[in-house]
């Protein structure tokens, strides 16, 4: 039971920000969740400006292969991905769970060692925090948790999954991009039978319909694992279409991230379509008018496009030979020409921030 004075508290911490004009708003804001402590879940909304209550997308994150990366996460860095679902007339939320970001509380999703895990641990575990987030919207004016959608990548993917198998009023559809748990290296996962069998067993009792997508070099879950996962999911009775999408990358498993946008999104169309879910007319992102550096190969002016679309906080850095490298969703803009910096010098040794946020920068900016 959540209390009042925490409910409050999920009102009075978030600041809702327009995102330039007034097509999409932006709101920060903290879960409550007593297993969280005092400060809850770190969290970011993207709606629709409109008035009205929108359907909440709740977006569930990955796992990185490093714990120490963890704590780096933020909200932010799904910044395109929840855009393309508010777009799509949803209340995108981004939520980080126990032990990622600055969400309070001990990482409760450790399944045990890598030869003999029980997935299910950690399925319920990431179940728990999705249903924190989810009681705190359905407090909200500006949100409805009827008809609501859940998006995860990865382990986001698997603790989608695990949430429709005992699923929440009002959940309408599941979408799982390469979902899973346990890969400690390239085409490396841990109790690989216990992953399979967590699938199966969230098959029992599933119901929602899903899709299913999984790249070609997924090197997390790749296509033969995949397939098994989702053989055992719906021979146990769960309903899930399953798209073996082509490759992306160097690793398929990125897939669902801005780079993406153009492959993934038709995907999603049609599986909402079909579930007559979201709006068919788009809400038009404000378009950013930087011109990339003149010495970008097409490459790099790809990348830059990308860029412009993603969230704030970020950075472009490039070198007078063309090398380039950008960082988003960071804790500041500070940070991120930090990190866009550092990443640009692996490549060439006289870096400059070429942009910050939406800006150009003033003159270069070497370190």
């Amino acid at each position: 039971m959540i209390s009042r004075a925490l409910l409050a508290c999920a009102i009075l911490c978030g600041a809702i920000q327009a995102v330039r004009a007034d097509e999409l708003h932006r709101e920060d804001l903290r879960i409550p969740m007593a297993a969280a402590g005092p400060r809850g879940l770190e969290a970011m909304l993207l709606r629709p400006s409109g008035s009205g209550r929108y359907p909440l997308a709740l977006i569930s994150h990955g796992a990185p292969r490093d714990v120490a990366d963890r704590a780096g996460m933020t909200p932010s860095r799904s910044y395109s991905q929840a855009a393309e679902f508010a777009r799509r007339g949803f209340a995108a939320l981004v939520v980080m769970r126990r032990g990622y970001g600055q969400s309070d509380g001990t990482y409760a999703e450790n399944s045990g060692p890598c030869d003999r895990r029980n997935y299910m641990i950690a399925g319920k575990a990431s179940a728990t925090d999705l249903r924190a987030a989810i009681a705190a919207m359905g407090q909200r004016a500006d949100v409805t948790t009827q008809g609501m959608i859940a998006v995860g990548v990865s382990a986001g993917g698997f603790a989608s999954v695990a949430l429709a198998a005992d699923p929440p009023q009002g959940l309408a559809a599941v979408i799982n991009f390469a979902g899973g748990r346990g890969s400690r290296a390239d085409n490396d996962v841990c109790s690989e039978a216990a992953l399979v069998e967590a699938f199966a067993s969230y098959g029992r009792t599933a119901r929602a319909p899903m899709l299913w997508i999984y790249a070609a070099n997924d090197k997390f879950f790749g296509p033969d694992l995949a397939h098994r996962l989702h053989g055992a999911f719906t021979a146990s009775g769960g309903r899930a279409q399953f798209i073996d999408a082509p490759a992306f990358g160097s690793d398929g498993h990125f897939l669902f991230s801005a780079t993406g946008i153009g492959i993934w999104t038709p995907m999603v169309d049609r599986f909402l379509r079909e579930q007559n879910l979201g709006t068919r007319d788009l809400i038009s992102l404000p378009v950013v008018n930087l011109t990339p550096p003149a010495h970008l190969s097409d490459n790099g002016r790809a990348n830059f496009a990308t860029y412009l679309r993603s969230g704030p906080h970020k950075a472009f850095a490039v070198s007078p030979k063309g090398a380039f490298a950008f960082r988003t969703g960071m804790r500041s803009p500070a940070e991120a020409e930090a990190e866009a910096l550092a990443a640009c010098g692996k490549y060439s040794g006289n870096c400059s921030i070429y942009a910050t946020d939406d800006r150009l920068a003033p003159k270069p900016v070497a370190r």
